[in-house]
C-alpha cells in the first residue's frame, strides 16, 4: 500500500456497480465487496466474508494486543439505485471529476466515506507498523435495503464485538465542508403498507357511482385523518415517552449555519411548517414523524376513465425519536388504520420492518453523558472533537440526526457499543438522487482528521 493513492481507490469503487437491491447488479455487489477486501488485507487485516441469505458482510480484525483500545468501524458498500438515469449529467457509475468534486452513486454514500478511513489507516500503519491499535471493520452490502442480514450477523459476531471499546461511524451528515458535525441520535424507522379492497374489479362510474365506496375515496379519508390540522400526528400515544430535549442540544443548534430562509431556499418549497411548536430545524431532530411515502390506484393514464377503482394502496413509514418503542408505534399506528376504515372497503395492513431509534450523550457536553460513559468512549470523543478542530478550523456541533441507520442501534443492543459519528456528506452531495457527489476538500481534511484520530487513539493522548 505504498502508493495508495485515495482518489484512484475511490474512483476504483465507485465502478462497480454495488445496487443491492436489484439482482440484475450482482456482479457489482461481487466486485465491489471484493475490491474493499482487498485493500483491507493490503493493510494486514484478516478478512472474513460472511455468507448471509442476501449479500455477504465484511468482518475484518486487525488485532495487536488485549490491553490495547479496540474500535469497530463500520460502512456498507451497497449504494441506492441510480435512477432516473436520465437527469444523471455523466453515467452514474463512471467517476467524473469536476469543479473540486467527484461525481457518481456511492461517492458520498458510502463509498467515500470508506476511503476515508482506509486512507486514514495506510497513513498511520505505514508510520507505525505495530501501531497499538486493535480494529475491527464490518462492511456491510444491505444498508440501503434495511439491513436484513445483520441479525443473523450478530447472532454469530456480537460476542467478538462486544470485545471492543466503541465504534466510529461516517454515514451521517453535516450541513457544510467547513462545519462538522459529531451526530449524537439517530431517529428508528417503522414501515407500513396498507392496500383497501372495494369491489371485485373497476366499475363504470356512472351505472355504480353512489351506490359503492370508492377505495380512493376511503383511503383519502383515513390518510388525512392520521394528523392534525397543525401537522402532529392523530395517533393516540404516538407521543408518549418521547425523550427530553436537553438544554446543550438547543444550545448546539443554535450555533448550526444555517437559518430558515436558507433551508426553504434549499428545499425550494413555498413555506416550512413543524408541529408542537418546534421550529423546523428542532423538528427534523427532536421530533417522531408518521409520513405517507406513496399511494395510487385507479386509472393512471392519459386522459380519463370513468371508474370506481378496485383498489387503493398508501405507504407509510414513521421516524421515531428516542424513548419510543418501534414495535409498539407500529401496532398504534395499525389499530389506528384498521379503526378508520369505512365498512364500505376491506383494509389489509402489512407490517413491515421496525428499528428503535439510537442515542449517545457526548460526555464533553453533559454531565449525564460523563457519568455514564467508559474512559476508552470518553478518549475517543476528546480525540474526535480535538481531530475536528484541528483540520476543519472550528469545533464539531454535536447534533441528532433525522435520518435512520438502524443496525447502531443493533450494535449498541446486541454488542453494547456506542458509536462516534462524524459527518461526512453535505446536502450538495446529494445522496439518493441523480449527480451524487462528494467534496474533494472535505475528503483530503477527513483523511487528515481520521489519520490524528487513530493516531491518537492508539497512543492516549486525548486531552483538550
Amino acid at each position: 500500500m505504498n502508493n495508495f493513492n485515495a482518489l484512484a481507490a475511490l474512483q476504483a469503487y465507485i465502478r462497480f456497480p454495488s445496487v443491492s437491491t436489484d439482482s440484475s447488479y450482482r456482479e457489482g455487489m461481487d466486485g465491489a465487496r471484493t475490491y474493499i477486501a482487498s485493500l483491507l488485507a493490503d493493510l494486514g487485516f484478516s478478512v472474513e466474508t460472511v455468507a448471509t441469505e442476501g449479500h455477504p458482510i465484511l468482518y475484518a480484525e486487525r488485532l495487536v494486543g488485549e490491553s490495547c483500545p479496540h474500535i469497530v468501524l463500520y460502512g456498507h458498500y451497497d449504494v441506492q439505485p441510480p435512477d432516473p438515469l436520465e437527469l444523471w449529467q455523466s453515467p452514474a457509475f463512471e467517476p467524473v471529476i469536476k469543479g473540486g468534486r467527484i461525481y457518481g452513486r456511492g461517492t458520498a454514500d458510502n463509498k467515500g466515506p470508506t476511503i476515508v478511513h482506509v486512507a486514514a489507516l495506510v497513513t498511520v500503519l505505514k508510520a507505525n507498523p505495530n501501531l497499538p491499535l486493535n480494529i475491527t471493520y464490518v462492511i456491510e452490502g444491505e444498508e440501503e435495503m434495511g439491513s436484513p442480514s445483520m441479525p443473523q450477523f450478530f447472532d454469530a459476531y456480537a460476542e467478538r464485538l462486544s470485545r471492543a471499546d466503541c465504534m466510529l461511524v461516517s454515514d451521517t451528515g453535516s450541513p457544510n465542508t467547513e462545519q462538522i458535525v459529531i451526530t449524537t441520535a439517530l431517529r428508528g424507522l417503522v414501515e407500513l403498507e396498507l392496500k383497501l379492497k372495494g369491489p371485485k374489479s373497476d366499475l363504470h362510474s356512472g351505472i355504480h357511482g353512489g351506490a359503492v365506496c370508492n377505495p380512493l375515496h376511503a383511503l383519502s379519508e383515513i390518510i388525512a385523518s392520521l394528523h392534525h390540522a397543525d401537522g402532529s400526528v392523530n395517533i393516540p400515544g404516538f407521543y408518549d415517552g418521547v425523550a427530553k430535549i436537553e438544554d446543550w442540544e438547543r444550545d448546539e443548534l443554535r450555533h448550526y449555519p444555517m437559518d430558515l430562509s436558507e433551508y426553504q431556499s434549499m428545499l425550494s418549497v413555498p413555506d416550512l411548517h413543524s408541529p408542537r411548536g418546534f421550529s423546523p430545524l428542532e423538528a427534523v431532530r427532536f421530533e417522531p414523524t408518521l409520513e405517507v411515502n406513496g399511494m395510487g390506484g385507479g386509472y393512471q393514464g392519459m386522459g380519463t376513465k370513468t371508474i370506481i377503482p378496485s383498489e387503493a394502496f398508501a405507504k407509510i413509514t414513521c421516524r421515531l425519536v428516542s424513548g419510543q418503542d418501534g414495535a409498539h408505534i407500529q401496532e398504534l399506528v395499525v389499530a389506528a388504520l384498521l379503526e378508520r376504515c369505512p365498512s364500505g372497503v376491506e383494509i389489509d395492513v402489512r407490517r413491515g420492518c421496525y428499528a428503535n431509534a439510537y442515542a449517545v450523550v457526548p460526555p464533553n457536553k453533559s454531565e449525564l453523558g460523563a457519568a455514564m460513559a467508559s474512559d476508552q468512549l470518553k478518549s475517543v470523543f476528546r480525540a474526535s472533537d480535538n481531530a475536528i478542530r484541528t483540520h476543519f478550523g472550528s469545533a464539531p456541533l454535536y447534533l441528532r440526526e433525522g435520518g435512520s441507520i438502524p443496525v447502531i442501534a443493533d450494535f449498541k443492543h446486541r454488542a453494547g457499543l456506542d458509536a462516534i459519528m462524524v459527518g461526512l456528506f453535505t446536502p450538495k452531495d446529494n445522496l439518493h438522487a441523480p449527480n451524487e457527489s462528494f467534496d474533494l476538500g472535505l475528503m483530503d481534511r477527513a483523511i487528515a482528521t481520521f489519520t490524528q484520530i487513530f493516531r491518537t487513539i492508539a497512543e492516549g493522548d486525548s486531552s483538550i
